[in-house]
């Protein structure tokens, strides 16, 4: 798709305050450079929505700064907050948000009608979006006759024809069921790099996250407590929550002994001592708790320092995978392993190898609530 440049969208120190309670936003800073996507994940309440709604102008914060392609659009300090219509934004919601009674091409062409677009052109802009959504064959077909996904894909078609400066999509594949939400969700990405449009998304789900960021943004009680690429999130998580959140859910609880460069070792208790990456500035003595990704375990190996005996629990075989629970040093962790043969038995003992790459280390604020 040809069009204009893609905008820059700047986030600065931006805070919402409802009238009673803890901010929804609360100093949020970030960049979305020209053609990337932004992902915001967290769990519900946590002001990633109240955040897209800030930067399309629906909502009004209490602090900060919004600019879009260089433009302050938003600056309660400076008195400046520009109408949603005149921000060159597109927009796709959860709801499918279609016209019922016009057909696909119909419910596309609509805002290049508003946009004083000649015929012709319009035409060429309509027929390209549907071919690039995947809906040129249902072009003539009223929508209320396509699948949930289909419909998705009239409205991410509508909202990209007119080539907006930015794409903002609030939760566009929760309404959707499994199978087409994983289709949506794969094509999704394919779409708006075609378009080469910068995008800000958000999202609960990890998984959606991972497969369509260029980068995330991992928000809790209305702060923004990481930004990365995928790769960043889930391999180098900055605090407990995000590794929590994004799957690390098994814990170890112990006390630094001694730090080597970026490694320390950690006395969990009973005699049993293991090595972790520390991810927080942590010195001798401190407690720390040390969070595991459960397919980072394996069991029936031993490799390098972090080698143990464990008992296995219970296993639940899946048929791609198998998740087994085991004992280690007291503490039940869950394990997950790729395949379709269920390798370990129930009631044995087995060595597990935890390498310390993927042991991470915070310090011990207590257990984590409001997840």
């Amino acid at each position: 798709m040809t069009g204009k440049i893609p905008a820059t969208l700047d986030v600065a120190g931006l805070r919402k305050q409802f009238s009673v309670g803890r901010p929804a936003i609360d100093g949020v800073s970030f960049a979305v450079p020209p053609g990337e996507i932004v992902v915001l994940l967290g769990p519900s309440g946590c002001g990633k929505t109240t955040t897209l709604r800030c930067v399309a102008g629906l909502e009004y914060p209490t602090e900060g700064t919004i600019s879009i392609a260089g433009r302050i659009v938003s600056s309660p300090a400076q008195g400046i907050l520009v109408p949603p219509r005149l921000r060159d934004l597109g927009m796709v919601f959860q709801s499918y948000a279609v016209w019922p009674h016009m057909t696909v091409r119909q419910n596309v062409v609509y805002p290049l009608k508003h946009r004083k677009t000649g015929r012709a052109e319009a035409l060429r802009k309509v027929d390209e979006v549907l071919a690039l959504v995947g809906l040129s064959e249902y072009a003539e077909r009223p929508v209320v006759a396509l699948s949930g996904g289909q419909m998705q894909r009239v409205a991410l078609a509508r909202s990209i024809v007119y080539r907006p400066q930015l794409l903002l999509l609030d939760e566009p594949l929760s309404n959707l069921d499994a199978k087409l939400r994983l289709r949506l969700r794969d094509d999704l990405r394919r779409i708006l790099k075609q378009t080469g449009m910068t995008a800000l998304y958000v999202t609960h789900d990890q998984a959606e996250a991972v497969v369509i960021g260029d980068r995330i943004g991992v928000m809790r009680d209305g702060k923004l407590l990481q930004m990365g690429s995928p790769d960043e999130i889930y391999n180098r998580p900055a605090d407990l929550f995000v590794a929590n959140f994004t799957g690390a859910t098994n814990e170890l609880t112990g006390t630094l002994v001694e730090r080597n460069g970026a490694f320390g070792v950690v006395d969990l208790g009973n005699g049993q001592r293991a090595e972790a990456a520390l991810i927080h500035a942590l010195g001798p003595g401190e407690k720390v708790r040390i969070a595991l990704r459960p397919e980072n375990i394996a069991i029936g190996k031993h490799d390098g320092s972090n080698s143990f005996h464990a008992r296995i629990l219970d296993r639940r075989y899946q048929g791609t995978q198998t998740i087994y629970d085991i004992d280690l040093f007291g503490r039940r962790l869950e394990v997950l392993e790729l395949g379709t043969a269920a390798r370990h038995e129930v009631g044995v003992d087995a060595p597990v190898s935890l390498p310390r790459t993927i042991c991470w280390a915070y310090r011990d604020e207590g257990p984590l609530t409001n997840q």
